[in-house]
C-alpha cells in the first residue's frame, strides 16, 4: 500500500459512490474527532504500546488527509499543498540544519534553546507575523486552559515580562493562596472563582519555571488519585462496606492503607 493509494481511498470515501458517512463530513464536523483521535494517541504513548501508537497515529493521519480532500473538493488547496507548505517551514525554520541565511549570514544552535531561539526569530519574519499587533497573538482560544495559560505566559516572557527567579513566583503561588482565603472567608461567588483562578494561573508560572508540563502534570495527578481510588473500593467491596455510609476518618484509613499498598510518596 502505498501513499498514493491512502489518498485515493480517502478520496473514494468522499465520493458519490463512497461512504455516506465520510461523505457529509466538514471541517467543523470532524474538529472534535481529531482532538479524541489526539488524546487517544496520547494514551497511547503513555502505555508505552508501540502497536496502539501505530494505530492511533493512522487514526490522526486519516483527520488530516479528510481535511485536505475537503480542502481539495472545495479548490481551497491539496495534500500536495500541504505537504509543500511544511517542507518549506521546516527547511525555513531550521537553517542551522539546511544552510539557510535568514540574516545573511550562517546560523548556528548547539542546543533546543539555541533552536526556539532561532524557530521564533525565523517566524517573524514569515507573513503570517504581519498580521498579529499583540505578542499574545497566536494562541488559540480553544486551548484547553492550563496549556492556554502557559503558552500565553510564554509568549510574555519573549519580551521581558517575566519574573527573574523560582521563588518569586513561588512568593506569588503564596500571595495569591492567601487572597484566595480571604475570599472564601468573604463567600462572594465571583470573588472565589476571580481569585481561584489567579491561583491557578500562578500554579502555571511556577509550572513553567520548574520546567515541568501543567497539564501533563495535573494528568498524572489525576491518574494517581484515580488509582489509589480505585484500590480503595476494592477494599470496600472486600469487607463490604458502603463507601458513602463511611466516616471520613474510615475513609482516610482505607485511603492509607491504599497509598501503603501501593508504595507511594502520600501527596494527598
Amino acid at each position: 500500500m502505498t501513499w498514493s493509494n491512502l489518498l485515493q481511498i480517502i478520496a473514494k470515501l468522499r465520493s458519490p459512490e463512497g461512504c455516506p458517512w465520510d461523505r457529509e463530513q466538514t471541517h467543523a464536523s470532524l474538529k472534535r474527532f481529531l482532538l479524541e483521535e489526539s488524546y487517544e494517541l496520547f494514551e497511547a504513548i503513555d502505555q508505552e504500546d508501540a502497536q496502539s501508537i501505530k494505530d492511533e497515529l493512522g487514526d490522526v493521519l486519516l483527520q488530516v488527509l479528510l481535511h485536505a480532500q475537503i480542502a481539495q473538493e472545495d479548490e481551497a488547496f491539496t495534500m500536495d499543498d500541504v505537504v509543500t507548505n511544511l517542507s518549506e517551514k521546516l527547511v525555513r525554520r531550521h537553517p542551522h540544519v539546511f544552510g539557510g541565511t535568514p540574516w545573511g549570514r550562517p546560523v548556528h544552535a548547539e542546543t533546543p534553546a539555541d533552536v526556539v531561539k532561532t524557530w521564533d526569530a525565523v517566524k517573524k519574519t514569515e507573513d503570517i507575523s504581519e498580521e498579529r499587533v499583540s505578542v499574545l497573538d497566536g494562541v488559540p482560544k480553544v486551548f484547553p486552559a492550563l496549556m492556554r495559560a502557559e503558552k500565553i505566559q510564554k509568549k510574555a516572557a519573549k519580551v521581558g515580562f517575566d519574573w527573574d527567579q523560582t521563588a518569586d513566583v513561588l512568593q506569588k503561588v503564596h500571595e495569591e493562596l492567601g487572597e484566595l482565603e480571604a475570599a472564601i472567608e468573604g463567600g462572594v461567588p465571583r470573588d472565589l472563582e476571580e481569585e481561584l483562578g489567579d491561583l491557578l494561573f500562578a500554579a502555571v508560572n511556577l509550572s513553567r519555571f520548574l520546567k515541568v508540563d501543567p497539564e501533563f502534570a495535573l494528568e498524572k495527578a489525576t491518574a494517581k488519585f484515580t488509582e489509589r481510588f480505585h484500590l480503595v473500593e476494592a477494599y470496600a467491596r472486600e469487607e463490604q462496606l458502603n463507601l458513602a455510609e463511611l466516616s471520613l476518618e474510615e475513609l482516610d484509613a482505607l485511603w492509607d492503607r491504599a497509598k501503603d499498598h501501593l508504595g507511594k510518596k502520600p501527596q494527598f
